[in-house]
């Protein structure tokens, strides 16, 4: 039976067993093909590297970032070869055995010995950073095989997703796992950066171009030449800096405030934003030409709670880091039943950021060894009790509006610009305020609801 080589099969003939003979001939040839992939490489390190521990295959795409079916296809190959044992469950199990023929053990005890030569995913910061943002949920899975398809190229990449997401990590492991890895990866937020500065910022200035201007300064597409260049929070420039920017894009090619001398640059633009660039194109807020530019890829971030099953694999994975750093045993804090359930029902408006940082302030807070829902302080308070468990409850300012929003936007069927008059307010703002109050569908059909958010 012949297979493709690649990162998911290989060529290999087996006896009746399904097993490799092992007085084939070509059986060397065959090992060499079946660690020829990383990915099935990697496997198995992973698997001798841990004997008597078993993993299932959940487990094991946390740990490469690589989707259900290429795992699945990899490791039931290493089964076929005999250098993995399979233990039929629901689901099934994996442990690395030593294996039964002599000259597959041989083989793989050579594999082994060999200097494992790093790839550039298990040398990159930001994966291994992505990484500990992946949970059960395989939406972070595909995002990790755009982030791949992406970093082939050089193509303008658009980075979409709501604050403390993650935006500026994937901006960083494209450009890390990108022919240009090696060069200068120069980060921008637009947000804070006046029309005033933009010039001086982005492309520099000469000696003397302005009070103060006592030395020639590199602006960051200098700086960036060869590399890549991060416009974070881009929906926030104003309509100036758009149009600097699109020529630049267009000519590859600037002047230094109060210079004269056109500077050639190379670089690969990533941006991000949390805002809905396509209805600021349609209200004259973005250029539509700037738009497509910089929009030729598209990757968007889930909100934490588009994946709450994460919410407690990951707080327990940032509560073991916390662990680690401050010297303790992994295990030195664990959270009560009561602490993950209330992690669990909170909205999340500051995503991943916001959980990392609750984690920690509640493990630093918390007195024992046990986190408990007390020890839990949100940044946007605690959920909101509901009100025929505290009838008596004033709401404040925050809950009046959430709910107040709510009220407009069942009324109006969810009709956003119908529901932004009657608010009198931008449909930017609305949208940036559903994005905050976590509304989300009811019932799964197209109308929502907003979720507890705090006092």
């Amino acid at each position: 039976m012949t297979w493709r080589v690649d990162d998911v099969t290989f060529a290999a003939r087996r006896g009746a067993a399904g097993t490799p003979r092992p007085d084939a001939p070509d059986l060397e040839m065959r090992f060499k093909s079946l660690v020829q992939s990383p990915l099935r490489a990697g496997i198995l390190r992973f698997l001798t590297a841990r004997p008597g521990e078993t993993f299932d295959t959940d487990t094991i795409m946390q740990a490469f970032g690589r989707m259900r079916q290429d795992v699945d296809n990899c490791v039931n190959e290493l089964v076929d070869f005999g250098v993995v044992k399979k233990t039929a469950g629901d689901p099934p199990i994996y442990e690395a055995i030593k294996p039964e023929h002599e000259a597959v053990a041989k083989l793989l005890e050579i594999f082994l010995e060999g200097r494992a030569n790093l790839g550039i995913e298990e040398s990159s910061p930001s994966v291994q950073r992505f990484r500990e943002m992946i949970g059960r949920d395989e939406k972070m899975l595909a995002i990790f095989e755009w982030i791949r398809t992406a970093a082939k190229s050089d193509i303008s990449v658009l980075i979409l997703g709501p604050t403390g997401a993650g935006k500026e990590v994937v901006a960083r492991m494209i450009h890390e796992l990108s022919r240009r890895g090696p060069e200068n990866f120069q980060a921008v937020n637009c947000a804070a950066l006046p029309d005033s500065l933009f010039e001086s910022e982005i492309f520099g200035y000469e000696k003397g171009a302005f009070t103060g201007a006592h030395d020639r300064k590199p602006g960051r597409l200098e700086l960036a030449n060869g590399g890549t260049l991060f416009l974070d929070e881009v929906g926030d420039m104003s309509l100036m800096a758009q149009a600097k920017l699109l020529r630049v894009l267009e000519e590859r090619r600037f002047e230094r405030l109060g210079g004269n001398r056109s500077i050639h640059v190379d670089f690969r633009l990533i941006s991000a934003t949390n805002r809905p660039l396509d209805m600021f194109v349609r209200e004259s807020r973005f250029r539509e030409d700037l738009y497509y530019r910089i929009n030729a890829f598209a990757i968007r971030l889930p909100s934490l709670r588009e994946r709450a099953v994460d919410i407690p694999v990951l707080a327990n994975r940032f509560l073991a880091r916390y662990c680690a750093a401050n010297g303790l045993p992994l295990d030195a804090k664990q959270f009560t039943p009561e602490a993950q359930d209330l992690l669990s029902s909170y909205h999340w408006p500051g995503n991943i950021r916001e959980l990392e940082s609750t984690v920690s302030r509640a493990a630093l807070s918390a007195p024992g060894r046990s986190i408990r829902a007390a020890d839990i302080e949100f940044l946007h308070g605690h959920a909101m009790p509901r009100a025929e468990e505290n009838s008596t409850r004033l709401p404040s300012l925050r809950d009046a509006e959430r709910a107040h929003i709510i009220r407009v936007l069942e009324a109006t069927d969810w009709n956003k610009l119908e529901a932004a008059k009657v608010l009198d307010i931008s449909r930017g703002t609305l949208y940036r305020k559903i994005e905050e109050y976590g509304l989300e569908p009811a019932g799964g059909g197209g109308r929502r609801r907003g979720r507890p958010t705090g006092n």
